[in-house]
């Protein structure tokens, strides 16, 4: 089996089950040594078991990413163990996903208002901190990639006020790290999955069916086609094996645009359902969802477009 990865250094972080599990098994898969953090050893030595089936190394950490001081030890030992070697930081630790899914078709005057600390305490001032820290190894040794998982919810209003503000964050640290970063050799991207088949989602999604929000009823809808975690594992092998990637650096990934890129297929041999196609996006328009089942699915949205429509100006 083919290990592109062999001898590099990886950290992921929150990667006890959902997209970071499938991201930690893909790495694994391509022969790198992977630390996985999460908050329980049980659920982290479950993936590192089924990680290492696959091939190289994942070494579990229990590291809560809204403590800096536990942030700084989990650095601290891979400089230690690696002689400071790390090649790949995925941030995609979350820890707001229960309270969205508690509060969701809420406004967000109707609900606590600490859920802004549940969602960007770990999902966004904790990506910052792995991003210090990482960068700290990387920029002496003049290479590296840092990928944070954002979502479509920083382009457009997605779930409730904290969420989009937090992964529109997100999008922004990538591109604002990577003006500092690029003369370094490291890169930092941000990497949008489509909709994908996480554990929590899939029991959200079978236990209510009684939305009122269309996004949601349209959610729901497509589940069933939604991507396994692993393809998001899949686009972070492909970066980090890219020769070419500080020319990506910088920019927002959507996970379809990188299996077209790259040639990528789900886990089960699925193509990965290209969310940005004309087709994909006017399914969710109330008024011209009919005329997205006759366009066909070469047809996609341009990039320029998306820049006007999340102009502020």
């Amino acid at each position: 089996m083919a290990a592109p990865m062999k001898g590099q250094v990886c950290v992921v972080t929150g990667a006890s089950r959902g997209i970071g599990r499938g991201i930690a098994l893909q790495l694994c898969q391509a022969g790198a040594t992977v630390y996985i953090t999460g908050r329980h050893m049980d659920t982290l030595r479950a993936t590192a078991q089924d990680a290492q089936s696959r091939g190289g190394r994942c070494v579990p950490v229990v590291c809560d990413s809204s403590k800096e001081s536990e942030v700084q030890s989990l650095f601290e030992q891979v400089n230690r163990e690696q002689h400071g070697r790390l090649d790949v930081l995925v941030n995609n630790a979350f820890s707001g996903a229960q309270a969205i899914m508690d509060n969701i078709e809420k406004a967000f005057w109707e609900i606590p208002a600490s859920i802004w600390d549940d969602i960007n305490d770990v999902g966004l001032r904790g990506h910052y901190l792995c991003s210090v820290y990482g960068a700290r190894l990387m920029v002496p040794a003049g290479r590296g990639l840092i990928v944070v998982i954002s979502s479509v919810g920083g382009l457009q209003y997605f779930f409730n006020v904290p969420y989009g503000v937090g992964k529109a964050a997100c999008d922004r640290l990538a591109a604002d790290c990577a003006q500092e970063l690029r003369q370094h050799g490291v890169s930092y991207v941000s990497l949008w999955p489509g909709l994908v088949q996480t554990e929590l989602m899939k029991d959200f999604v079978e236990k209510n069916d009684d939305y009122k929000d269309p996004m949601l009823k349209q959610l729901k809808f497509n589940f069933s086609s939604g991507e396994t975690t692993e393809v998001s594992g899949k686009c972070v092998v492909a970066l980090a094996t890219d020769p070419n990637i500080l020319s990506l650096s910088g920019k927002v990934l959507p996970s379809c645009d990188l299996a077209r890129r790259y040639g990528l297929q789900d886990v089960d041999g699925r193509p990965v359902h290209d969310f940005l196609s004309l087709s994909s996006i006017l399914s969710h328009a109330s008024r011209l969802g009919w005329l997205g089942s006759y366009l066909p699915g070469f047809l996609r949205m341009p990039k320029w477009i998306m820049t006007l429509y999340s102009s502020k100006f």
